[in-house]
């Protein structure tokens, strides 16, 4: 049986939330992140319940059945291999790639995607440095260390984007910041989190504790 696009939003972003966590997943969570008023996300719910693609109860919240993970893996395939065509085959700027992206994952041919798999060579990342699930659902290793936990004096590599909001993406390009990025780190601030880092030989600046906790570097 189909998915409607508003279905798959919501598997996908039931999808998102429980990997934050490993309780399920909260009514005010879902609303929240796909701006729906919670009446609307528990008739939602309901619906996916009654198709077996989603456990709910309305005291503990929702979790995914293996159905309706499977599909979400999908979706979110599709969504990062769509970004990585959209970045390296179109020469999108990294800040303009999921929007787009929303879009075309929810085209149906699954073996479009397969195709796509393969014409770009089988990437385990996406251009924000998140793990594409395979065609089986097995995921890529993820990095899970944040710029702000390395100490003064090691250096690293940005090896995902936490935050992969345009606003940032925009800033760390202004800053030449990409996957692949070393940084150093030269000082740690204890008043405000803040860090001085070097990005290349001779260019040093400050970055916000916030920035320090949207970077994943390895």
């Amino acid at each position: 049986m189909m998915q409607s696009l508003s279905e798959e939003n919501y598997l996908k972003a039931i999808y998102h939330l429980s990997s934050l966590s490993q309780n399920k997943v909260s009514i005010k969570s879902v609303s929240d992140v796909l701006n729906n008023n919670p009446a609307s996300v528990i008739g939602m719910l309901k619906k996916l319940t009654h198709k077996k693609l989603v456990q709910y109860d309305k005291f503990k919240g929702a979790k995914l059945t293996d159905k309706g993970l499977k599909i979400a893996l999908l979706i979110v395939r599709k969504h990062r291999l769509w970004e990585v065509f959209l970045l390296e085959k179109l020469g999108y700027n990294w800040d303009e790639i999921h929007d787009i992206a929303e879009q075309l994952e929810h085209v149906k041919q699954n073996d479009l995607v397969e195709r796509l798999d393969k014409f770009l060579g089988f990437p385990e990342y996406d251009p924000h440095g998140d793990p594409i699930p395979k065609s089986n659902g097995q995921l890529p290793a993820t990095v899970s260390n944040l710029l702000s936990g390395i100490e003064v004096g090691k250096t690293c590599r940005v090896a995902a984007v936490k935050d992969t909001s345009t606003i940032f993406l925009q800033y760390l390009l202004k800053l030449s910041v990409s996957i692949g990025t070393k940084i150093k780190v030269i000082d740690k601030i204890a008043f405000d989190g803040s860090m001085k880092i070097q990005l290349r030989k001779g260019v040093e600046t400050i970055v916000s504790q916030k920035f320090a906790e949207s970077l994943l570097v390895d």
